[in-house]
């Protein structure tokens, strides 16, 4: 009986390893994943360093008009991206007048923290007017927050993504690059679409050619130009109708 019990205590023992070695593996092939990621490129971080209307609480980046307004929009940014990355378009998109709040999510990935604009928004009442942007992977986790909190936000900014939930087409704002047909073949509404003739996926952003995505005619500066733009009439086509 001794022996047998041994024997049961080993076997235990045994797997008891193995699911603790799989574990590990397990754990260990997500931090690889995950630490594998786009780097923002010096245009980028230059735009941190110079500029005094920046600054981070945590991990939020707020870029400030010179005359901030009540309206403030948050990005979130694409998978395995590097915020920073975002900083040249939000500069531009800041001055238009509008505050800009980048989140810098856990692992670099917004499906983590999909919510995070919930704690934004607690954590800066002087707004009154909040819009929820995103790229790729970021839009579509803004998308989702935008569907579940209709009443906390008055539009919803999408680059590089489209609709995922319920949220209303008509409050909301897509902008894609010609280049970028797979977000094209899921675009199923037809209202406020803004297709970037020769931009591609990657160049909302400035973190460099993405795996996969085809190389685009323009350059980032002009994507992200044509972006602001568009941009800018959405919101103010939303105050006219206010």
């Amino acid at each position: 009986m001794k022996t047998k019990g041994m024997c049961r205590h080993k076997k235990w023992l045994i797997a008891g390893g193995m699911v603790l070695l799989l574990l590990a593996i397990l754990v260990g092939a997500f931090f690889w994943y995950v630490s594998d990621y786009y780097r923002a490129e010096d245009v980028a971080l230059q735009v941190l360093a110079q500029d005094s209307g920046i600054t981070v609480q945590d991990n939020l980046t707020i870029l400030s008009p010179s005359s901030p307004t009540d309206t403030a929009i948050i990005f979130y940014p694409g998978a395995k991206v590097e915020a920073e990355a975002y900083l040249p378009l939000l500069d531009q998109i800041r001055q238009i007048g509008v505050t800009c709040i980048l989140v810098d999510m856990p692992f670099h990935m917004a499906i983590f923290d999909a919510d995070a604009a919930d704690q934004v928004m607690t954590q800066f009442p002087e707004f009154q007017h909040w819009y929820i942007a995103g790229h790729s992977m970021g839009g579509a986790m803004a998308s989702k927050f935008a569907s579940d909190h209709p009443d906390q936000v008055d539009g919803l900014i999408l680059m590089g993504a489209y609709i995922y939930g319920n949220y209303p087409d008509e409050k909301t704002l897509t902008i894609y690059g010609s280049l970028n047909q797979s977000v094209e073949d899921h675009i199923d509404y037809t209202e406020n679409i803004v297709e970037i003739e020769g931009g591609n996926h990657a160049q909302f952003s400035n973190y460099g050619p993405q795996k996969g995505d085809l190389p685009a005619s323009i350059s980032a500066q002009e994507q992200q130009a044509q972006t602001v733009a568009a941009i800018e009439e959405f919101l103010q086509s939303a105050d006219s109708q206010e």
